[in-house]
C-alpha cells in the first residue's frame, strides 16, 4: 500500500526567499539530518513492494535485522546501514526514546499552546519555526500514513533531541518504526503492508 505523502523530500530555501523561515531553515539545512531529507533518488514501486511483501525480523551476525527478497537478492536493512546510507551521525549506543517530563519540559520552553499532557500535539500548536521543524519530521521522517498535523510522543522526542543536540538516534527510530510496520493488524489480515519509507529502503538496495 502506497501513501505518497509519506516519507517525502523537504524544500529547505537555500536561497533564503522565505523571510519568515530564513533561520529554521538554515538551522536544518546545517543539522545532521540534512542529507536524510533532502536526498532524491529513484522509487520503484515494484521494488518497494517485492521487499515489504517478503520482509521479516531475522538475526545476522547475532544482531536484530530486517531481511526482504528483491530481484532474487537478499536485501538487509538494520540501524547501522539506516545511519551509514542515511549519513545521520547517530552514536552506536545513543536512544531513540526521550522521558516525557523532557519532552513537556521543552514545549513548555518553546510555548506550545496546546495541552503537553496529551500523547499527540499538533504542529498548529507550536510557534512558526517549530511548527516548519515538525512539519518536515513528520512528512520526512515520521511512519504517519495519514493525519499529518499531529506528531506523537516518539517523534516529538526526537525534535526536542534535535534541538537541545542531546543523543538521539534516528536510525533505531526509523528501523523500529519499520519492525512495527510489519506486525499493524492490516498487515497480518491482508498481508499487504504498508510501504513505509520508499526512498530510505531505496537507499539500501
Amino acid at each position: 500500500m502506497f501513501e505518497k505523502r509519506h516519507n517525502q523530500i523537504a524544500f529547505l530555501d537555500p536561497e533564503e526567499k522565505i523571510a519568515e523561515l530564513k533561520y529554521i531553515t538554515k538551522w536544518i539545512r546545517e543539522s545532521r539530518i540534512n542529507h536524510a531529507i533532502t536526498f532524491s533518488t529513484p522509487v520503484y514501486k515494484s521494488l518497494i513492494k517485492a521487499f515489504w511483501d517478503s520482509a521479516s525480523v531475522v538475526q545476522v551476525d547475532g544482531k536484530e535485522v530486517i531481511q526482504g527478497r528483491v530481484n532474487d537478492l537478499n536485501v538487509i536493512v538494520s540501524p547501522d546501514i539506516l545511519n551509514d546510507v542515511l549519513q545521520l551521525q547517530d552514536h552506536p549506543d545513543a536512544p531513540y526514546s526521550v522521558p516525557i517530563m523532557c519532552t513537556r519540559g521543552c514545549l513548555l520552553r518553546m510555548k506550545c499552546t496546546g495541552n503537553i499532557f496529551s500523547n499527540k500535539i499538533n504542529k498548529g500548536d507550536l510557534p512558526l519555526r517549530y511548527k516548519f521543524l515538525l512539519h518536515v519530521l513528520i512528512q520526512c521522517i515520521s511512519n504517519k500514513r495519514a493525519g499529518y498535523d499531529m506528531a506523537g510522543n516518539d517523534l516529538i522526542g526526537l525534535m526536542v533531541n534535535l534541538v537541545l543536540n542531546k543523543p538521539f538516534s534516528i536510525s533505531k527510530y526509523i528501523f523500529s518504526n519499520m519492525k512495527e510496520n510489519m506486525t499493524r493488524t492490516g498487515s497480518r489480515i491482508t498481508g499487504n503492508k504498508f510501504w513505509m519509507y520508499p526512498l530510505k529502503t531505496t537507499t539500501t538496495f
